[in-house]
């Protein structure tokens, strides 16, 4: 997709002109749920972690905070379920806990469409295949979300990253943003059964290691 490691200049001005529109619209219901998850949930509002972007390089993506800080007699975080909020689970159900997202793509840190920017653990996990999804910008929405999302395994993801790296065009983009509208509608592959998180993926092993990285 990249051309000596860049970014094609039609994806980066179509990222800023809708992300720009996106961002005035909504600013009435990011406001208020600014105000509802301080109520509810209290600082900090914004979920931050390091995650790897283009080429592995390293930056700080936002999301709504969906969890609480509930810890158990020992000082240990409790487990995801148990510290998912009710507000919490609508914004992931509406996939609204996502928005704070558009400050990466207005920075350049991703693209409203591409591979979804995992764990920074996830790195050395990677075959040399899989890991060519970091060839292009990660996105807030991807081909593996509209062909599957949490519902996917996680190589079933991986091959659709690389699949969307090699087959990029313009029209793809629009196609899986268009999709995407349909799927959040629909609440499709929000998670995978029994968890309320991803599992963590763990190269060749999968194990049930969660935490608030809903990708």
């Amino acid at each position: 997709m990249t051309k000596n490691g860049r970014i094609p200049l039609s994806k980066r001005i179509f990222d800023l002109v809708l992300t720009t529109l996106i961002l005035i619209v909504l600013s009435p219901i990011l406001a208020l749920l600014m105000v509802l998850i301080f109520l509810v949930q209290g600082r900090p509002i914004l979920f931050q972690q390091k995650r790897p972007g283009l080429h592995g390089e390293i930056f700080t993506i936002y999301k709504f905070r969906t969890m609480n800080n509930q810890r158990d007699k020992h000082g240990n975080l409790e487990p995801d379920y148990k510290r998912l909020t009710r507000l919490g689970k609508f914004l992931r159900a509406t996939s609204l806990d996502e928005l704070p997202e558009l400050l990466n793509v207005f920075k350049g840190e991703m693209s409203l469409v591409g591979p979804r920017p995992l764990l920074i653990q996830y790195l050395s996990r990677y075959s040399s295949e899989q890991a060519r999804r970091h060839e292009a910008l990660p996105g807030i929405t991807g081909y593996a979300q509209v062909n599957g999302r949490n519902a996917l395994s996680w190589e079933e993801r991986f091959q659709l990253d690389v699949w969307y790296v090699d087959h990029w065009s313009f029209g793809l983009d629009l196609k899986i943003l268009w999709i995407t509208l349909w799927k959040v509608i629909k609440r499709e592959g929000i998670s995978q059964p029994g968890h309320a998180t991803a599992p963590e993926f763990m190269g060749n092993q999968n194990v049930n290691i969660e935490g608030e990285n809903k990708a």
